[in-house]
């Protein structure tokens, strides 16, 4: 609102950026004052009386610069400071102390404090540190929006190590790009050699997470007991050999992201503790009773259909609905034959300069080879295709000799191998049919990997008098 009033206060014409504040004070005379001094100078304020009430609006409206009276009731500012600084990491944290004690300054800064005020508070003061505050927090969004941006100015063949140039691989990298701003619970789909964890690593990477841990943890490496105590720690004495207390991954992960790969072999007793933990953000140690809060985002791998094992009694339903999210589907490397040739062309100069050969591509049969292979070990299994061949390779061109894997068989030749010589009808019925193929027969997945509409595909099918019945029997 324009006016003498408002141009009169004594800092309106100081705040040169503004942002969201919460200000924590029991006082509400000073609640008040406080949030007047604020608003007046452009900033959108949130107030609340306690730190139990100010946590959830930590969590809800995730504000730029937080006030906190330390002298609060119930919860005081200390334990609030440490707690919050957990939920909201980009955040930055304002003491307000009664006194100018030394020590009050020291133990706020180590609670998780950026600077610390003492009252009386100047409005002139309160506006030049809010400012200065605000540089933390929208630092931390443009470096997340300038990476975004980044990957999404041109189109992408490669992204944090994953190389993509396909329709469903680009919608893959802006779908991973939008989940990883979030704060929520992300589940990763896709067939073992996909690149799940590559997909994990880079959802971290882009968060505003990036600068805490990434720790990861194979559910189907370890036993039942020592997953637990993996995940969890345990107290000293928790069992033969606990001969002292041992963090687990989820608080080596404070403040981070903790990637749980092949999440369906997990048992179901370590599930329910891990169910608990996503929702109440909380858990004990093996062996103790002592309750450990974290700050810890989840984000789990698998490369099994969740829902098949929850209506077969093997994953619990209360914990498939909290993991999915968002969900991020991999596609299998049949299902983007496009990638083919640029990922052999990756790994081929990743190891060409690591194994100081001099190799510089393939010829033409290799290259039909390559295309011509279904690739069921998925990019894993091509880039140790590459590899080896690399190692093995004396010429400058790797051969199809030099390529560790079998031929197709001339009769059944795949239509990839036959161009030039066939119609575009006789490429889009081959493409169609082989996506659907390795979808299950699914026509709603086939059309989000080949870019169609389901109605182009289903009308494709009527016209060549192909049905689900016939084509996939074991599709259900």
């Amino acid at each position: 609102m324009d006016g003498p009033e408002n141009a009169s206060h004594p800092c309106a014409m100081m705040a040169q950026q503004t942002g969201r504040v919460l200000v924590v004070e029991g006082d509400a005379e000073v609640q008040s004052e406080l949030e007047a001094q604020l608003t007046a100078i452009g900033h959108m304020v949130d107030t609340a009386p306690d730190g139990a009430e100010a946590l959830e609006l930590v969590e809800r409206s995730m504000p730029d610069v937080i006030l906190v009276e330390l002298e609060l009731e119930g919860m005081d500012g200390f334990e609030f400071l440490r707690q919050a600084r957990a939920l909201l990491p980009s955040a930055s944290f304002i003491a307000i102390a009664s006194s100018g004690s030394t020590d009050t300054a020291v133990k706020a800064l180590a609670s998780g404090a950026d600077r610390c005020l003492t009252r009386p508070i100047r409005p002139d003061a309160l506006a030049l540190v809010v400012e200065r505050s605000l540089d933390k927090p929208i630092h931390a969004r443009d470096a997340i929006n300038a990476r975004a941006e980044a990957a999404a100015s041109f189109p992408t063949t490669r992204l944090d190590h994953i190389v993509g140039a396909h329709p469903s691989m680009q919608r893959l990298f802006k779908r991973m790009l939008q989940a990883a701003k979030s704060r929520s619970t992300v589940l990763i789909q896709g067939e073992t050699g996909t690149g799940k964890e590559l997909i994990a690593k880079a959802v971290h990477e882009h968060s505003l997470r990036s600068e805490g841990p990434l720790i990861r943890l194979n559910c189907a490496a370890l036993s039942e007991s020592v997953l637990e105590s993996e995940l969890f720690g345990h107290e000293k004495g928790a069992f033969t050999g606990a001969v002292t207390r041992r963090s687990g991954r989820f608080e080596q992960a404070d403040g981070g992201t903790l990637f749980l790969d092949e999440l369906s072999e997990m048992p179901l007793s370590v599930q329910v503790k891990l169910l608990r933990f996503l929702q109440e953000r909380e858990f004990e140690r093996v062996g103790g009773n002592e309750t450990v809060k974290v700050n810890v985002r989840v984000v789990a791998a698998t490369n099994r259909d969740l829902r098949t094992l929850v209506d077969d009694g093997r994953f619990r339903e209360d914990l498939y609905f909290r993991l999915k999210v968002v969900v991020l589907d991999v596609p299998p490397l049949r299902a983007r034959p496009s990638d083919i040739p640029l990922l052999a062309d990756y790994f081929l100069r990743f190891y060409s300069e690591e194994n100081g050969k001099h190799v510089r591509g393939f010829t033409a049969r290799a290259r039909e080879a390559l295309l011509g292979y279904p690739w069921p070990g998925n990019v894993r299994e091509l880039q140790h295709a590459i590899e080896q061949a690399v190692v093995l390779c004396e010429k400058e061109l790797i051969g199809s000799e030099d390529l560790p894997i079998q031929a197709p068989d001339p009769e059944v030749e795949p239509l990839s191998l036959l161009v030039p010589g066939v119609t575009l009808a006789e490429v889009e019925r081959y493409t169609i049919l082989r996506t659907l193929e390795a979808v299950g027969g699914s026509p709603t997945k086939a059309a989000a990997i080949l870019g169609i509409s389901k109605r182009t595909i289903q009308y494709r099918l009527q016209e060549w008098g192909v049905t689900k019945r016939n084509a996939w029997p074991n599709e259900k």
